[in-house]
């Protein structure tokens, strides 16, 4: 835990570098902004496939009887559950914005400004950028759909959304934070012997995402603090 920490206290300090807080908003406004024209062009479309959907699954027409028990009826319904699926979809795409384009323009910046001798092994490449990214959203999306019904779950409407955003903030930025630096080997050794710390920086960035107007910045933060945790280790290790 020590270290999940002293990896935010340095990105936070690491707000202070030229460039950095512009990384830190447009991710997440370009996402939002996607998703509400999407919503605005087709709501009613998949609004009438979400109730269909609700009628004619078993399991998701009970849920809509429980909800319904609880006030929640009808069209206004239909409506919170667009928005479930609507906030994973913002924050799955703001992730996989922050993990592409902009962790590699901060992990410049600020491998020159603190790990200037930690030699580049390029063990990473865009391909697998990519490629993990795209597997982190879709297991979050998946995981999100399918534990919908235990939201019933006293408790389990804020426990299950930030397990499922510690995955997919640990998944998402661990390989690209260490894919400049890192040889191929280490890129496995590191997630492989760190995978509980970075499951940790995850589960904080999970926190941080439910908190309004740091959220906006949430997930870009959490790719900083990913980038320390990386390369501190990496330092680490091959200074042993």
């Amino acid at each position: 835990m020590t270290e999940v920490l002293k990896a935010y206290g340095r990105a936070l300090r690491s707000l202070l570098q030229p460039g950095i807080l512009l990384h830190l908003l447009w991710p997440t406004l370009v996402a939002v902004a996607f998703w509400i024209a999407v919503a605005w062009m087709s709501w009613d479309t998949v609004g009438a496939g979400v109730e269909r959907l609700f009628v004619e699954v078993s399991w998701l027409n009970w849920l809509q009887m429980r909800w319904e028990a609880s006030a929640l009826a009808g069209a206004f319904f239909v409506k919170v559950v667009l928005v479930l699926l609507l906030i994973p979809l913002i924050y799955g795409t703001a992730l996989f914005i922050v993990a592409v384009f902009a962790l590699p323009l901060m992990l410049e910046r600020v491998a020159e400004k603190d790990y200037p001798g930690l030699e580049r092994r390029n063990g990473g490449t865009l391909a697998g950028s990519i490629g993990n990214a795209l597997l982190a959203v879709a297991v979050f999306l998946a995981g999100w759909i399918v534990t919908l019904p235990l939201w019933l779950i006293p408790g389990m409407g804020i426990a299950l959304p930030l397990l499922l955003s510690g995955y997919l903030n640990y998944r998402g930025f661990s390989y690209d934070a260490l894919s400049a630096h890192a040889g191929a080997d280490e890129i496995d050794a590191v997630l492989a012997r760190e995978r509980g710390g970075l499951y940790l920086a995850g589960i904080v960035a999970g926190l941080l995402a439910f908190i309004p107007v740091i959220n906006l910045v949430a997930p870009a933060y959490a790719a900083l603090a990913f980038i320390h945790y990386c390369l501190e280790t990496l330092r680490r290790e091959r200074a042993k």
